[in-house]
């Protein structure tokens, strides 16, 4: 057996209709990392939003390994502005986020072939806002089994990809 590496990875390339909306998300390792999964699972844009929103390209190379220049993003200082564009977009809108509402992610039934959709995930510390929790028709949280009630948002995200992508190839 011999290891693999990224010469010789024979992984198709492929792009799905998912734009990723980072709700206030501000940790710089968890930027770079949120390219990386980005990547990994071809999804088609990140959309950054946050007035305070800092993106420091040498701190986030540590973690995206380069990937923050391979996935298209979009930084939206005022998330009203991101609201106002969705609402007027024909896209499934979801959020990664337990809730008095929320559905087990393994149950998430999506066709990326009807529409696009939109995941919205939240800050390290606060979550999925209330303003974006508003407009999304389903939120969804990953079932877990230990005292803890949440995870980094970054694992969080690649769980959540793997599951919509893998019903979707």
């Amino acid at each position: 057996m011999e290891q693999l590496n990224h010469y010789n990875t024979a992984f198709q390339e492929k792009k799905f209709p998912i734009i990723v909306i980072c709700d206030e998300i501000y940790f710089q390792q968890n930027i770079g990392s949120i390219f990386r999964i980005c990547d990994a699972f071809g999804v088609e844009k990140i959309i950054f939003t946050g007035e305070n929103f800092v993106f420091s390209e040498r701190k986030i190379n540590k973690t995206s390994r380069n990937t923050h220049k391979q996935v298209d993003y979009e930084i939206f200082l005022d998330k009203q502005e991101v609201i106002h564009q969705l609402t007027e977009t024909d896209c499934n809108i979801i959020a990664i986020e337990i809730t008095s509402s929320s559905k087990p992610l393994q149950d998430i039934k999506i066709d990326l072939n009807n529409k696009p959709l939109v995941i919205i995930i939240g800050s390290e510390i606060y979550g999925v806002s209330n303003e974006f929790l508003n407009i999304t028709s389903a939120s969804y949280h990953i079932t877990m089994f230990g005292k803890n009630s949440s995870m980094n948002v970054v694992q969080s995200l690649s769980i959540a990809l793997y599951e919509i992508t893998k019903k979707n190839i």
